[in-house]
């Protein structure tokens, strides 16, 4: 006789498996906006209490030292810019003096004194012309380079007449596009270097265009992305493949992922606009049964932001890679689950959820207005993953502010036997 089980399974509930990935890694994030706090919900890093982020005040400093400072472990993956200035946004409002600043980073110097561990950390040439002291920003980046087993600086959303990319070459430490995904990024270079990635484009020609808020050519962007995830470009037997889309034919870019999937696993970057995926490209990827078997998908900020994110989560979570780490495959499909489970939430707000609640509510937002758009994103489809079908609880904004949601969701399946 068949038994009919319904079994509400939340997210969170499924990642309490332990990795065998390296032990003692700690994260830092930039802020505590969702693409920088990921890292902290896969449970794969030990990050500060997340009461030491304020949201758009920026870092409790003190808080912040006094917990770095008890924590071992063999490596840290730090945002410079949360450790001196408080955050992204106090990066570029803050009137830190120059020696104060440098006095900050003191804290890596004695975390590694005491742990023996290693460093990899970014810092952020801040966007143009938010930054009223630039030339601070730029002379601490400059002061970089020794006790550090890595360390780079992404520019900040380089438009048209923005000083980021000539200020990125006066430095000596690497540089590339990109800032909210560099935490994903490095934590890919600090778990699992190496990665052998193909890089396919919807269009031949694809790599030549320089993109919006990069400043230099798409394929450069992918490049110094690889090099700083410790990824190696190749052109055959990949273990991962990124996925371009660059907008205009979504059934390209279905194309395009079909013709990966038949190579390695598929990591998707959506770049056809800023801030929000392509919607047709993201329904193909689902009614064709597609979306659900890939190792990642990324369309929610800039093109650097995309393609970083698709490559780290792919590198991290396909299952071949993850269970080639000594994971075990239910690990590595619950990992990889939701971080799909995210991304398409991720497009659900840029699509539909952002411009109904900009239409309706002022800013600062409320926790009413929170509940009026998720009533009205609740109804929208959803996919159905191996773990069942993915179900969107309830929202909130993380800064008050409509740009993100921060989404609690779970999966809901059925069984027979």
């Amino acid at each position: 006789m068949a038994l009919m089980r319904t079994l509400v399974a939340g997210l969170m509930g499924l990642f309490t498996v332990a990795w065998a990935y390296p032990a003692g890694v700690l994260y830092i994030p930039l802020d505590d906006r969702p693409p920088n706090w990921s890292p902290c919900t896969w449970q794969l890093v030990r990050c500060p209490p997340r009461a030491v982020y304020q949201g758009r005040e920026g870092v409790n400093l003190p808080a912040l030292s006094s917990w770095l400072r008890e924590q071992p472990g063999q490596t840290l993956i730090a945002s410079l810019d949360a450790l001196v200035y408080g955050g992204l946004v106090q990066s570029r409002t803050s009137s830190l003096e120059p020696e104060d600043a440098l006095r900050r980073l003191e804290e890596l110097s004695r975390w590694r004194a005491g742990s023996g561990g290693q460093v990899l950390a970014f810092g952020v040439i801040p966007r143009y012309p938010d930054a009223r002291y630039r030339e601070r920003n730029l002379a601490l980046l400059r002061s970089l380079g020794d006790g550090f087993a890595y360390i780079e600086a992404p520019w900040d959303d380089a438009l048209l007449g923005s000083p980021a990319v000539a200020e990125a070459a006066t430095l000596s430490i690497p540089t590339r596009p990109g800032a909210d995904e560099a935490g994903q990024v490095l934590l890919l270079r600090a778990l699992n270097p190496g990665v052998r990635v193909r890089v396919l484009y919807d269009y031949p020609l694809a790599g030549q265009q320089i993109t919006h808020y990069e400043g230099i050519p798409l394929h450069e962007t992918i490049a110094r992305l690889l090099a700083s995830a410790g990824a190696v470009a190749v052109e055959s037997r990949p273990d991962l493949v990124l996925a371009v889309y660059t907008g205009g034919d979504p059934r390209r870019g279905v194309l395009t992922v079909m013709q990966g999937l038949r190579e390695a696993p598929v990591a998707v970057a959506d770049i056809a606009r800023v801030n929000r995926g392509d919607a047709s490209l993201l329904q193909y990827l689902v009614a064709l049964d597609i979306y659900r078997d890939l190792a990642a998908y990324a369309a929610w900020g800039t093109p650097g932001n995309n393609l970083g994110a698709a490559l780290a989560q792919g590198g991290l979570f396909s299952i071949p890679l993850c269970q080639q780490a000594g994971n075990p495959g239910a690990a590595c499909e619950a990992w990889r689950t939701r971080a799909l489970a995210q991304a398409y939430l991720e497009v659900l707000w840029g699509e539909i959820g952002r411009p109904w609640v900009r239409a309706r509510f002022p800013e600062p937002l409320t926790e009413e207005a929170a509940r009026y758009v998720f009533e009205r994103l609740k109804s929208e489809p959803t996919p159905r993953f191996v773990l069942g079908q993915l179900q969107p609880m309830g929202l909130k904004f993380p800064w008050r502010r409509s740009f993100e949601a921060e989404w609690q969701y779970r999966l809901e399946f059925t069984q027979q036997r």
